[in-house]
C-alpha cells in the first residue's frame, strides 16, 4: 500500500503540473492570438500599395518576438513534463519488484500436456470475450483439437450480449425461447426479467402502442405462479402509460441497473448451460495471483536470508497458506489444526472417534503405539476407529 501511495504522489504531481500549464498554455496563446488579429486588422485599414511606417515595422518586429518568446516559452514547459513523466517511472521502479520470474517453478510448464492444458485455457478466455480470429490462430498454432461446434456457443452469447448492450432484447428473448425447458430445470428468471424489460420498453412509448404492451402481457402467463407480485406491478403501470412513468409510482422500473442485471443474469446461465464458470478461469488465475503475489514475495525474501529456499522448491506446494479473500472461494476447504496445513487427496481429513477431525499426517504423528489421545479432549481411540471426511 506504500508503494502505491508513494507512485499516486508522483503521478498526482504530473497531472496537476499538467493541468497548470495547459491552463496557462492556452491564456497565452488566446492572448497572443488576438494580438496578431488586432495588428492584422491595423495593417489591412492602411492604404493598398503603401508602405510601411516605422510604426508599423515597430510593432511588427515585437509581434515577432513576443511570438518566439512564448512558443519558446511552452516548448521550454513542455519538456518539463517529461522530466516529470520520468520521475513516475523511476517511482515505479523503486517501490516495485520488477524481477518475479523468481517465483516461478522451471517445472510448471514443463511437460507437454500441462502446455497443452494452459493453450486450452487461453483460448477458451478468447472465446469467451468474442475473439474468435485470435482464438483460432492459437488453435491452429498450437495444434488444439477444438471443433467448430465448441466455438459456436461463444459466438452466439457475445453476440447476444453485444446485443443487449445495444438495448435489442430480441435475440435474448430468441434464446431463451429456445432454451426454456433448461431455463426452468434451472429455477432462472431470466426469460421472465427479459419479457419484464420488453413490456416496460413498450409501455414507456405511451399510448400509441398500449395495444401492442396489452398483447405482450399475455406472455406473463408462462410465470405468474413465480412472479405474482412483480406481474401485479407491470399490470398496474399501465395506468400511467399515457402520462409516462418518470414522475409516478412506478418510476423505479426505468432503472438503467437492470440492463446491467440482465446481461449478468443471462452470462451467469448461458455458462451454467454449457458447463463452465461465469468467470474466466484465465482471469481468475491471474486476479488470484495478483492478490498473492506480495505475500510470496516477502516469503521469498525471507527464506533468502535464512538460506531455506529449499523449503519451498521442494515440494509441490506454497510454503504458507495465501488467503485470497471471499471473491475465490469456490468450495469447503479443511486446514488441519495441528499441523495448519491444508488436506488435500493425498493427505484427507479424518475424524477421530471423539468427533474432532485432523489430517491424516496429524493422525500418524499423534499415534502412540496403538493409541491416539485427541489434542481438542481426553478421549483416546484407534487408529481404526477414525473415518476419512469427504468435504
Amino acid at each position: 500500500m506504500d508503494a502505491c501511495l508513494s507512485v499516486q504522489k508522483e503521478v498526482d504531481k504530473v497531472l496537476g503540473k499538467f493541468d497548470g500549464i495547459k491552463a496557462h498554455s492556452q491564456r497565452t496563446l488566446d492572448e497572443l492570438i488576438d494580438s496578431l488579429n488586432n495588428i492584422r486588422h491595423e495593417l489591412s485599414s492602411a492604404e493598398q500599395h503603401s508602405e510601411l511606417n516605422r510604426v508599423h515595422q515597430l510593432i511588427l518586429n515585437s509581434a515577432q518576438n513576443r511570438t518566439k518568446d512564448i512558443l519558446t516559452r511552452v516548448s521550454n514547459e513542455h519538456k518539463d513534463i517529461h522530466s516529470s513523466v520520468s520521475k513516475v517511472g523511476k517511482a515505479i521502479d523503486k517501490n516495485f519488484v520488477s524481477d518475479l520470474i523468481q517465483l516461478n517453478a522451471e517445472q510448471t510448464f514443463e511437460s507437454p500436456e500441462r502446455m497443452h492444458l494452459l493453450n486450452e485455457v487461453i483460448c477458451e478466455h478468447f472465446l469467451r470475450q468474442g475473439m474468435l480470429d485470435i482464438a483460432e490462430n492459437l488453435t491452429e498454432e498450437a495444434g488444439l483439437d477444438m471443433l467448430d461446434s465448441a466455438k459456436e456457443p461463444f459466438l452466439e452469447i457475445n453476440q447476444i450480449l453485444e446485443a443487449l448492450k445495444q438495448k435489442d432484447l430480441q435475440p435474448a428473448l430468441i434464446w431463451a425461447s429456445r432454451h426454456r425447458e433448461q431455463l426452468q430445470a434451472m429455477n432462472s428468471s431470466l426469460e421472465f426479467k427479459l419479457h419484464r424489460l420488453r413490456f416496460i420498453e413498450l409501455v414507456c412509448q405511451g399510448g400509441v402502442k398500449q395495444q401492442e404492451a396489452l398483447a405482450f402481457a399475455r406472455n406473463f402467463s408462462l410465470f405468474a405462479q413465480g412472479h405474482t407480485k412483480e406481474f401485479q406491478v407491470l399490470m398496474g403501470s399501465l395506468l400511467y402509460i399515457r402520462q409516462g412513468l418518470e414522475h409516478t409510482p412506478y418510476s423505479h422500473l426505468l432503472d438503467p441497473i437492470q440492463w446491467d442485471d440482465i446481461s449478468d443474469v443471462f452470462t451467469q446461465d448461458a455458462c451454467s448451460l454449457l458447463g463452465l464458470s461465469v468467470e474466466s478461469p484465465l482471469t481468475v488465475s491471474i486476479s488470484a495471483g495478483c492478490v498473492a503475489l506480495p505475500a510470496l514475495l516477502n516469503i521469498r525474501q525471507v527464506m533468502q536470508q535464512r538460506q531455506c529456499q529449499v523449503v519451498w522448491s521442494a515440494k509441490d506446494e506454497l510454503p504458507i497458506e495465501v488467503d485470497l479473500g471471499e471473491a475465490h472461494r469456490y468450495h469447503s476447504i479443511f486446514a488441519c489444526p495441528i499441523l495448519r496445513q491444508q488436506t488435500s487427496d493425498t493427505n484427507p481429513p479424518v475424524k477421530l472417534a471423539c468427533g474432532h477431525a485432523i489430517s491424516r499426517d496429524s493422525l500418524n504423528k499423534l499415534t502412540n503405539g496403538n493409541k491416539i489421545k485427541c489434542p481438542y479432549c481426553p478421549i483416546e481411540s484407534t487408529p481404526a476407529e477414525s473415518k476419512q471426511l469427504y468435504l
